[in-house]
């Protein structure tokens, strides 16, 4: 007989994992990992998910990742399945969420001799991941799962790949486990807040944008609170509009694409700009043009948890390296009497204006349908949208209820709200949980219906059709207007399609139809989809084909 501690790989790597307090599992399961699959049937405390394809395993595990703010996990084979899977790491860096990838390995003895589904992972991996390893030996399966916690976690959080050669996975050994890592704290410095508050005293229009790495919900609560008590406009980075409430008296709307007129304006002409958690990506800051590199006639504060992120692309005039939670902590009992502005609430009624849905002669008016959501659905309803012209909707009139109300992914990825929602629907069984897709977004993972209607989920689902690649037909119909060449879609029955998965389905195609298909599919106990058929001639808010083609 054994001693307790001496196991095979695939039940020492299930006993790291519960010992770091994994509860659920995303894979597509592959004779790679057999092993690992083999221990986790006498682990029924962990949650196995099982999903029908690797960019939707993925995706699940980041999502899972964004919401616990400590590692999603997912399980894939070489190859192809690790290969379906990059997707899944390109979109948890680009996301700053931790996420750990298994990929099921080729035998240490067969190694670069192009063996069956061959791939150097760890090559593939590193350009893409905060770290990317391969475990030869099972007896530190210990150490190589404690790092990739940690190094997950740390500073700017983010996906690990870790290979697993099959042989390892069935090799017997001793080995130490390690306890539970926990991401250590990075307090703010005294000195650093007391001149980030000189500086706020000079300012005359400062503005904070803020959303990403290492943010949550105590977070948004004494940012918010600093931001009301001193008056400080505060826009959220490009599609991290939960990062407070938006019924906040100082939330100025979000950056990214399609942004309001009047916030960009405000950007533009603050002589301080506080970023906290952001990353000023492309996105957020349009093409870095909204907010330069060098930013001349701009004080830029950044407060960012990762030292490798401050300075890395923007010149910054004060970088505070600390916790977002740790920072907004700080700020909300800081002596700052002497700061008042009035910015914050004159952005906020920019913002309120913005929202208020326009007049449309649309068949379909989303933002009507928007509207009605709002209404009905509870305020701390789960968001879930992948990539697509669609979205903007949403992104424009929903109003977020603050962390965790939002999943979309910052990489702009396709794909991503189906696997997203079934990872939300597992983690918050009692809220409710819509999936928002294109009907390109939505055929690039609509086979995970098969995942949820298999768990359960209660999903609200809305499939938008308008037949194209909407975002890219816009900008070829601003390139090239009236050429139309290769984002034209020939679709589904998309109501008949969730009906074959066993989900409850209508379609709707004018605007007075959509409340009583969204009272008839939140009173369903599980999957219900509306597939929302709309004109491509409304491609986007606030812009038509029309006014593409003739922009004068």
């Amino acid at each position: 007989m054994t001693s307790p501690d001496t196991r095979t790989g695939g039940r020492i790597l299930v006993d790291q994992l519960v010992a770091q307090g994994c509860d659920r599992i995303f894979c597509v399961p592959g004779e790679s990992y057999l092993a690992v699959l083999d221990a986790l049937h006498d682990v029924p405390a962990i949650d196995l998910v099982v999903a029908r394809q690797e960019g939707g395993v993925a995706y699940m595990a980041a999502a899972d990742g964004a919401m616990t703010k400590r590692p999603g996990i997912a399980f894939v084979t070489r190859g192809p399945g690790a290969t379906n899977a990059s997707i899944g790491v390109h979109v948890a860096m680009q996301d700053s969420v931790p996420m750990i990838l298994f990929v099921g390995d080729v035998a240490r003895a067969d190694r670069d001799r192009e063996a069956f589904q061959e791939v150097d992972l760890v090559a593939m991996f590193r350009p893409l991941a905060k770290w990317a390893a391969r475990i030869d030996d099972a007896a530190r399966i210990p150490e190589y799962i404690a790092r990739a916690y940690a190094t997950a976690m740390a500073g700017r959080p983010g996906p690990v790949v870790l290979a697993l050669p099959e042989d390892m996975l069935c090799d017997v050994v001793a080995a130490v486990d390690r306890p539970r890592i926990v991401r250590p704290p990075q307090p703010v410095d005294a000195l650093a807040m007391n001149t980030l508050v000189d500086l706020l005293r000079d300012a005359a229009a400062p503005i904070a944008i803020v959303g990403g790495a290492d943010w949550d919900a105590a977070t948004a609560v004494w940012f918010c609170t600093w931001a009301m008590r001193i008056g400080l406009p505060v826009a959220a980075a490009f599609r991290r509009q939960d990062a407070i409430p938006n019924d906040c008296p100082v939330y100025a709307g979000n950056l990214g694409y399609g942004p309001n007129p009047a916030l960009t304006a405000r950007v533009r002409a603050a002589d301080l700009i506080l970023v906290v958690g952001a990353r000023l990506g492309e996105a957020t800051t349009d093409g870095y043009t909204l907010i330069t590199p060098e930013h001349p006639e701009q004080i830029l504060v950044h407060v960012h948890p990762d030292p490798e992120e401050l300075h890395s692309v923007y010149r910054t005039d004060l970088a505070i390296c600390a916790d977002c939670h740790d920072f907004a902590e700080t700020a909300a009992g800081w002596d700052d009497d002497l700061l008042e502005f009035a910015d914050g609430a004159e952005a906020n009624a920019e913002w309120e204006a913005w929202i208020v849905p326009p007049d449309s002669a649309a068949t379909l008016d989303l933002a009507a349908c928007v509207t009605e959501m709002q209404r009905v659905l509870p305020a701390d309803s789960i968001l879930c949208n992948g990539a697509g012209n669609f979205s903007g909707w949403w992104h424009r009139y929903w109003r977020y209820d603050g962390p965790t109300t939002q999943l979309a992914p910052t990489a702009g990825a396709m794909g991503y709200g189906l696997p997203a929602g079934i990872a939300a629907a597992r983690r918050h069984p009692n809220r409710q949980v819509v999936v928002i897709a294109g009907d390109g977004d939505f055929l690039m993972n609509g086979q995970e219906l098969a995942t949820a209607a298999a768990l359960g989920c209660r999903l609200l689902i809305l499939v938008v059709n308008n037949a194209s690649y909407g975002t890219i037909r816009m900008h070829q119909e601003r390139r090239y207007p009236n050429r139309i060449s290769g984002t034209a879609l020939a679709n589904p029955d998309f109501a008949a399609l969730a009906r074959a998965y066993g989900a409850w389905s209508t379609t709707v195609d004018r605007t007075a139809d959509f409340a009583p298909a969204l009272a008839e599919a939140t009173a369903q106990p599980g999957i219900a989809l509306l597939h929302l058929k709309t004109d491509i001639e409304q491609i986007a808010p606030g812009a038509t084909m029309t006014m593409l083609r003739n922009p004068a």
